[in-house]
């Protein structure tokens, strides 16, 4: 997630900038910068899905056609009230809101807000079992001079509240790595080592990471190697290119298939979730391109 493009308000119309770097003629498909669209089903070797809120310029029932005409079937970061809509069309919610303002800033690291979050969590999480959701997002909180072991502790304080339910109702809490270098500045849970230790901490199979591969590139680099180490600790990837959180093909600098094949390689069967600001003329051509890039 990205401070200037808001999982809640999103510019409508965003146009491919002057300066902007065009596709090489192995990825591009004429004047629109798309690769041909993929022929044929989806390998299945990556459950594939797209963040909602890169696409708010569709109505979440129009996104949801679009998504199933790509191929796929899951949309990211739904809450309760997208969730009727979803089901209609045969969409799985792959990473579930509270019914909250999920704000990254004030998070589970301030006991201020503990009994806020702690709330909306328990509330939202027997209604993801009723129906069918497995993952629920969580955030660090800004630091606001906090230091890394007290900011564990804390953390490791509210989800020991939240867990026992979330184990009993067959939900994952998981929480997002996000960069400060860059877009979300005094983040806590800004390095994988961070959250990894979190999770050790914590000790359950129902507290996992959100390894956002545009944050940790930003933020820490070595992306496959780290997908590597600390895989069993990970449950859900969102992608988007660097620099500029825009389309993930030949114009960035991450080698966005080889990551996938590492992803696979690891035995991961989470959600791989796409999570970039789409800049083609036709959107959905972003879409379409970053799937079949994705489908190793």
């Amino acid at each position: 997630m990205k401070a200037k493009y808001s999982r809640r308000s999103v510019l409508k119309n965003i146009t491919l900038g002057s300066g902007a770097v065009l596709l090489s003629p192995a990825l591009s498909l004429g004047a629109t910068g798309c690769t041909e669209p993929q022929k044929g089903p989806l390998k299945g070797n990556i459950n594939h899905s797209v963040s909602q809120w890169t696409f708010s310029y569709l109505s979440l029932e129009d996104l949801c056609k679009a998504v199933k005409d790509i191929g796929f079937s899951a949309i990211d970061l739904t809450g309760p009230k997208e969730w009727p809509t979803m089901q209609k069309h045969g969409i799985y919610s792959s990473m579930c809101y509270t019914m909250g303002d999920n704000s990254l800033y004030k998070g589970l690291n301030n006991p201020d807000y503990h009994e806020k979050l702690i709330s909306e969590y328990l509330e939202v999480i027997p209604l993801m079992k009723k129906a069918g959701y497995r993952n629920l997002i969580c955030f660090s909180g800004a630091r606001n001079g906090m230091d890394d072991e007290t900011g564990l502790r804390n953390c490791q304080a509210a989800l020991e509240k939240i867990l026992p339910v979330a184990e009993r109702n067959g939900v994952t809490m998981i929480m997002e790595l996000l960069n400060s270098k860059r877009d979300h500045k005094d983040y806590m849970c800004n390095h994988t080592v961070w959250g990894v230790e979190l999770c050790k901490r914590i000790g359950s199979d129902n507290f996992k990471l959100l390894y956002d591969i545009y944050h940790m590139q930003i933020e820490e680099g070595d992306v496959i190697q780290s997908i590597r180490d600390y895989h069993p600790y990970i449950a859900h990837y969102h992608t988007g290119g660097v620099p500029g959180r825009n389309e993930i093909n030949d114009s960035q600098e991450l080698n966005y298939p080889a990551i996938m094949k590492a992803i696979v390689a690891t035995g991961f069967k989470g959600y791989v979730a796409q999570e970039f600001i789409p800049t083609y003329p036709d959107k959905l051509d972003s879409l379409r391109e970053a799937i079949q890039i994705c489908d190793v």
